[in-house]
């Protein structure tokens, strides 16, 4: 798991008078309490915005550490911090609005909710079809967890005792975690839970024999609550996280790529991800 290193094209840079003038696509909805307060950044952009001129709303599912997370009503992590850090670079006000991760993308396409989808989303062929991203920020792998107690379940078996009828496998509704048990465990039966941590109380509870996601997500569920589970499987699906932003909104990705650019060049992208994946 690492960030994506000699591959960031910069955008061409947009003017000041262009960044002043952001034709965000309207939305409206009621977002998340938090808010991330620009300071002394540039003045915020003055088209149509989310719910007020200079607040930039970013849908999310905040049950994906160490991307997102609720925290004692706080929202932490590093999609979290780097949708404020993209904030303040656009001298904006960062808010964040909660959706079932299997829902973000219809919100972002359908509008009303939200400006841009942060939640750990892989870029597929599939939802670049719906939704355009943002350079990458991320790169990640899958991963298989079962119980400590499992022995029929180990590591020198996993890629064939997992492809069987008699084998459940946990994953998040619409997530690239689904997509990889669905193709490399046909057999299988997939069990989708609207949560990530949903999938893993469920092997806990023994009502499913595994859990498959995102290694970086896998490994952060292990260390924290989940310590009677442990990694059996692990594959280099070289998935890259971006920003899901509307395909009718292309002054909106245009500025989050610059301001992405500019936290990569100014080593806070680099200080983010060391904060928050340890």
């Amino acid at each position: 798991m690492k960030k994506l290193t000699g591959i960031w094209k910069k955008p061409a840079a947009i003017a000041a008078t262009c960044a002043l003038a952001l034709g965000l696509a309207a939305c409206g909805g009621a977002p998340a309490s938090e808010g991330s307060q620009a300071g002394s950044a540039a003045a915020a952009p003055s088209g149509s915005m989310t719910l007020e001129d200079g607040t930039i709303t970013f849908a999310t599912s905040p049950d994906y550490p160490p991307f997102e997370n609720l925290v004692d009503g706080e929202y932490v992590g590093l999609d979290m911090d780097l949708g404020r850090a993209i904030a303040e670079e656009l001298g904006m006000t960062c808010e964040y609005t909660n959706i079932d991760f299997d829902g973000i993308i219809p919100a972002i396409v359908a509008g009303g909710q939200a400006d841009a989808g942060l939640s750990g989303i892989s870029v597929t062929p599939e939802r670049e079809e719906e939704v355009n991203f943002s350079t990458p920020y991320y790169v990640d792998n899958q991963a298989v967890a079962v119980l400590n107690t499992n022995t029929a379940l180990t590591e020198e078996n996993a890629a064939e005792a997992l492809n069987s009828a008699d084998i459940t496998i946990a994953v998040q509704s619409g997530s690239t975690g689904a997509d990889f048990a669905g193709e490399n465990f046909p057999n299988a039966e997939i069990v989708t839970f609207p949560n990530f941590t949903d999938a893993f109380a469920a092997v806990q509870a023994g009502q499913a024999d595994a859990v498959c996601g995102n290694l970086a997500v896998v490994d952060q569920m292990l260390s924290g609550a989940y310590t009677d589970q442990h990694t059996i499987l692990t594959s280099a699906t070289g998935e890259e996280y971006a920003i899901a932003v509307s395909k009718d909104n292309p002054e909106l990705l245009d500025a989050i790529n610059e301001a992405i650019a500019t936290l990569d060049e100014n080593g806070t992208l680099d200080e983010l991800i060391a904060a928050n994946m340890g």
